[in-house]
């Protein structure tokens, strides 16, 4: 094999690697969020809150769907300004446990 063989390799896991990584995150991330705004609407059962968030996260690619969940469920408690910087607050707390726990 090839030092060229060996970079390509390379390169190849460490993207599979980040984007598992990514994928995690993404997913704590959402549950991290969730967990926020079942705070804010003063559910007692978080779990079941948070349940409901990640299978609107499935409805389509990308995270507008979760947004909308939000905005309509926290309607009059947070806007959708308040929402995407708390998404943003979540992915940056959920890539922060994932370091640690590797």
């Amino acid at each position: 094999m090839t030092t060229f063989d060996d970079r390509e390799h390379a390169y190849e896991a460490k993207f599979a690697h980040d984007a598992d990584l990514r994928f995690k995150a993404e997913a704590r991330s959402v549950k991290i969020l969730a967990q926020w705004a079942a705070g804010l609407l003063g559910k007692a059962d978080t779990e079941a809150y948070v349940a409901e968030v990640l299978a609107a996260d499935f409805e389509e690619p990308g995270k507008d769907d979760v947004v909308r969940k939000l905005v309509a469920d926290l309607a009059g408690k947070a806007d959708e300004a308040t929402i995407r910087a708390e998404m943003q607050k979540a992915m940056a707390e959920a890539m922060k446990q994932l370091a640690t726990a590797g």
